[in-house]
């Protein structure tokens, strides 16, 4: 294409070069240019608040979404239907179905409220968690948000081959053949939603992937964004690499910055606190003259700790074992290893610490178990020093956190300095092994979760963005364990902002408990099924407990956060709503109850402010002025003049909404409102939030 270009600006006549270059204009909009890729079929939507009726499109619930049938006839819990496409008929029962909508079709979205966390009962810094495909939350999200979101941290699947990601409602696995041109349909469907919601004179994307497929995520950057100034930088999150078969270990992955406007990044304010770790040591003696039955070693340090092979925690410490007495006569213990100290040779050694010490440093967090890598029920014993423990006591140095076995994580602060940032990052307090996946289990007391980035690492990468953005918008809509919105929270704590984070993450399940669930008989939208997805057992327990300052058991999180004084166990001042992104079935809904669903909408709206309002009763009332949430609604205009005396005399009110099918009274209404926000809503609620098709 530029050599084209460059071929018709040769062309001496103005009139036909002006001519050619439109022309040839024209077709580059209708050909990729760069990078190319299958245009999939379009994502459908299961519907599971809506009514199956006859003629509705609906699919199997165990099935692809993108299957689907249409109800011919529904006789008690049995419904006949007929293939789409083939024609072919079968009958399924009611409950294994669930309404569809195709790509383009209207369908009508709500919030409904499932739960809120409250620890800030006097802030109106209100979060929120959206439980939803993010393809349809971005959609409503457009519509509350465009050109108004200061950052957007993503870390979306990378598509290595695992059965980690979905394509219409099917895993896509490494096996199939067109998994990387998905991936970019599904990429390039949410960036474009994405890229409405960012600020056009200063904002930021920022994405996270691996080499399996950050080149083509950059060209597709660079296609979406070409006036944006896009970086990619080379961020280490591993100290020993992720061990992969027949290919190197992973120890990095790649961030993409994508900078619009005159977004950069701020290097003045970005301030690093470089910490030193404690070392641990191995607890077995190393030198022969100490091994077991000489005078030096003693009897005293030759004795089994037994390891829970689930939990990799110290159970017990047996008795110490006399020279002549075979240390596989010991007593077994349900669901443990007993470990001794030995040499890989065989030779038996003994313990660097008889066993009434070693139970005492357990205790306190000062002994860790590491398994042996490629080999099952083999560990290693660590201790820390007595001049460790004496400077984790007296304050010299600081526990960090725990780790699943108990043991402390501490380190030293060797001091704080502004830094020049590089595009090779190694922290490492970036590392996801201690800060993701220690921090998150010690949240969810052992709840797994793949792979979840460390809290600092995202922190840092959304503060050189929003330092100077004390009321920053931040959206997440890749949000999986949370870890987005426990950075925000940290990053106002450290700095006093007041900045808001909005989480977007589906409820899917694991491949394997999916399996296992079917099995059982269960099927998506059932309570089972729902209560073990993503969003319900691990990203709100993790953003309660966080805010809260306490552990899915209720027990005080212990350590502080790194690189400050501030314990994680005073939690946040902050709040949360979490919502479930449903569709609401236009032929039945009445207009009452169109009204109440919205609220969540509206509030969100009007920017959160407050305890999203719930309407009681059935009445749809005359109007509503709410100072809590800065916002007032009017939904009978004869009211109009007291409405607006009663907004006028409310502090704070910033957000009005105003009912009316009439642009002429809206208008009116409008300028008596003078310094108000203000939106036109239609009297079928429904249709101001139609999403899926063009409004």
């Amino acid at each position: 294409m530029a050599l084209l270009q460059d071929l018709i600006r040769q062309i001496d006549d103005q009139t036909l070069r002006q001519r050619i270059m439109a022309e040839v204009s024209k077709l580059s909009k209708q050909k990729k240019f760069g990078l190319v890729f299958e245009e999939h079929l379009p994502e459908c939507t299961p519907l599971y608040d809506v009514e199956i009726r006859r003629e509705s499109k609906v699919a199997l619930k165990a099935g692809q979404v993108s299957d689907i049938y249409i109800v011919r006839s529904i006789d008690g819990d049995k419904a006949m239907c007929e293939h789409k496409t083939d024609h072919a008929e079968a009958e399924f029962a009611l409950n294994d179905l669930v309404a569809v909508a195709e790509f383009g079709e209207p369908i009508y979205p709500y919030l409904k409220p499932i739960d809120t966390v409250c620890n800030a009962p006097g802030s109106d810094l209100w979060h929120t968690l959206i439980e939803a495909d993010n393809y349809h939350a971005l959609q409503l999200l457009e519509y509350l948000y465009a050109g108004k979101v200061d950052c957007i941290y993503i870390d979306p699947p990378y598509n290595t081959g695992a059965r980690d990601w979905k394509y219409n409602n099917d895993y896509v696995d490494g096996s199939d053949a067109y998994r990387h041109s998905k991936w970019l349909s599904f990429m390039e469907k949410r960036l474009k939603l994405a890229k409405k919601l960012l600020n056009p004179k200063d904002s930021v994307l920022i994405v996270t992937i691996d080499e399996k497929e950050y080149l083509h995520l950059g060209c597709l950057l660079e296609e979406m964004f070409p006036f944006a100034n896009i970086q990619m930088i080379s961020s280490r999150i591993n100290a020993t690499g992720i061990i992969r078969q027949n290919e190197f270990a992973r120890v990095d992955e790649y961030v993409y910055f994508v900078m619009i406007g005159t977004s950069t990044p701020r290097t003045d304010s970005v301030v690093t606190n470089e910490v030193k770790p404690v070392l641990w040591h191995g607890l077995w003696r190393r030198d022969i003259e100490s091994r077991r039955g000489t005078k030096k070693g003693g009897i005293a340090q030759f004795y089994p700790i037994y390891v829970n092979d689930e939990t990799c925690k110290i159970e017990k410490i047996g008795n110490p074992l006399p020279p002549e007495v075979d240390r596989h006569s010991v007593e077994n213990v349900a669901g443990c290893t007993a470990v001794f100290p030995m040499r890989p040779d065989g030779t038996e050694m003994n313990w660097g610490l008889i066993g009434t010490v070693l139970e005492d440093r357990v205790s306190k967090g000062y002994v860790r178990v590491k398994k042996r890598k490629g080999k099952e029920k083999a560990y290693t014993i660590e201790y820390l020093t007595s001049g460790y423990i004496d400077d984790i006591e007296s304050g010299k140095a600081h526990i960090d956190g725990y780790a699943d076995d108990g043991s402390v994580i501490a380190s030293y602060d060797i001091g704080s300095a502004k830094v020049q940032l590089l595009t090779q990052w190694n922290e490492r307090s970036h590392y996801s092994k201690e800060n993701g996946t220690g921090l998150l289990r010690s949240i969810l007391c052992g709840k797994k979760f793949s792979f979840p980035k460390s809290i600092y690492a995202v922190r840092d990468c959304i503060l050189y963005f929003v330092s100077n953005k004390p009321n920053a918008i931040i959206v997440d809509f890749f949000a999986g364990s949370g870890t987005t919105l426990h950075a925000v929270n940290l990053l106002n704590a450290e700095d006093g902002g007041h900045r808001r984070c909005i989480m977007v993450t589906n409820n899917e399940v694991s491949d394997a408990e999916a399996k296992a669930l079917t099995k059982q008989g269960k099927r998506p939208g059932d309570e089972e099924w729902e209560k073990l997805g993503i969003a319900r057992y691990v990203t709100w327990p993790r953003t309660v407990c966080s805010i809260e300052g306490h552990d899915v058991k209720g027990n005080p999180l212990k350590g502080n956060y790194l690189g400050s004084d501030i314990p994680m166990s005073d939690g946040f001042k902050a709040n949360a709503a979490y919502f479930k992104l449903g569709f609401l079935d236009k032929a039945a809904v009445r207009i009452g109850r169109q009204f109440r669903e919205m609220l969540p909408v509206l509030w969100m709206k009007a920017g959160c402010f407050g305890p999203c309002p719930q309407l009681k009763g059935q009445k749809i009332p005359a109007y509503m002025v709410l100072p809590e949430n800065r916002m007032a609604i009017l939904n009978d205009n004869s009211l109009f003049a007291k409405f607006a005396e009663e907004v006028g005399n409310a502090p704070g009110i910033a957000t009005v909404y105003l009912v009316t099918d009439s642009d002429a009274d809206y208008r009116s209404m409008a300028r008596g409102l003078d310094g108000k926000q203000t939106y036109q809503l239609y009297r079928d609620y429904l249709d101001n939030f139609r999403i899926n098709s063009a409004r």
